[in-house]
């Protein structure tokens, strides 16, 4: 679970201030504890819930919701059994879609979308044969980023770069998951991505080892001490009207990997999965296997996505244009 993972639920869907495909589920208030929770682990007893992942099997996504779901249910009142979907398209906007008008609404079925929240640094790299080896680079040489859909950060970040920055990135969409861009990257189909940086250090430890791959840079609110030496896209606004554009798009990654429910589920059934998502956070077993595998913990809860969801819902109506204008200027 990368930083910042939670379970969201939703009273109603909130579209997004920018790509319609960027969708979250506001957070409900949290139940009074242990309110109903007899009746809640007598529902939960004998059932099979489903986690959706709205990527495809093997990306970052996919292994973090099923090393949740390997370790959820023990924590969840009448222990069900948790079995993971697959339901890649459009960037999880069809699958977010499909949930949020046709449940069901009880519990039963949770969702990990693409990025719609997300706190992680994500870096920004190509292939070791690239024609652009920095950053600055690509001012003048054109590079190829392959990317899931429009709404998705390895869309919408290039697209942004060249419309505030003058970037020469051109992005190719239609992959199911980051590791099918890796395979175009080796093949030399796309010369680049964006990734967690949590991911890539996941699936491709030896891209980074073996210098395979070179950071261009890397977008969040702050630098990962980890790639210090990596520019941060943050870094080359010359304003405030551009840094409020980035902060805007970076907002996205300070939430987490976000699992969320549809909206109308009872109340004692969200505090039950979202204490349980607490729980399962700290439990010693997941997080031997979360460092086995090379995943960051560090959770947030559902109460605090909803507190950061609401404080971007408030940013002024004129940066919101900004964005909206550079990402359909493409």
């Amino acid at each position: 679970m990368s930083r910042g993972a939670a379970i969201a639920a939703g009273e109603r869907a909130v579209k997004r201030l920018l790509p319609p495909s960027w969708i979250v589920l506001c957070a409900l208030a949290a139940a009074p504890a242990a309110a109903q929770q007899e009746d809640v682990a007598a529902f939960f007893k004998s059932k099979t819930l489903r986690l959706v992942v709205g990527i495809g099997v093997g990306s970052g996504y996919d292994i973090n919701a099923r090393l949740l779901a390997r370790h959820l249910a023990a924590h969840i009142p009448g222990q069900p059994t948790i079995i993971v979907q697959n339901q890649p398209g459009a960037g999880s906007l069809t699958m977010t879609n499909a949930l949020y008008h046709t449940g069901p609404f009880d519990g039963t079925v949770m969702v990990a979308s693409v990025n719609s929240t997300n706190r992680e640094t994500q870096a920004m790299y190509v292939w070791h044969t690239a024609p652009a080896q920095v950053l600055e680079d690509v001012r003048s040489k054109e590079i190829v980023m392959g990317a899931q859909a429009p709404g998705s950060t390895q869309f919408d970040y290039p697209v942004l770069a060249n419309n505030l920055f003058g970037f020469k990135f051109k992005v190719v969409t239609g992959y199911e998951s980051t590791p099918k861009i890796h395979l175009a990257m080796e093949s030399g189909e796309v010369h680049g991505t964006i990734a967690n940086w949590s991911t890539l250090k996941a699936i491709n430890t030896n891209w980074i080892t073996d210098k395979k791959i070179r950071i261009l840079a890397q977008w969040a609110l702050h630098k990962s001490p980890e790639i210090d030496d990596v520019p941060l896209f943050l870094d080359l606004a010359k304003s405030e009207a551009e840094r409020a554009a980035l902060r805007l798009m970076l907002a996205r990654l300070e939430y987490g990997r976000p699992f969320f429910l549809p909206p109308n589920v009872p109340a004692a059934r969200v505090e039950a999965l979202r204490r349980a998502f607490d729980a399962t956070m700290k439990d010693p077993a997941y997080l031997a296997e979360a460092d086995k595998l090379k995943i960051d913990v560090e959770p947030l809860s559902g109460e605090q996505v909803a507190a950061l969801i609401a404080q971007v819902s408030r940013t002024p109506a004129d940066t919101v244009a900004r964005v909206r204008a550079a990402l359909e200027n493409r």
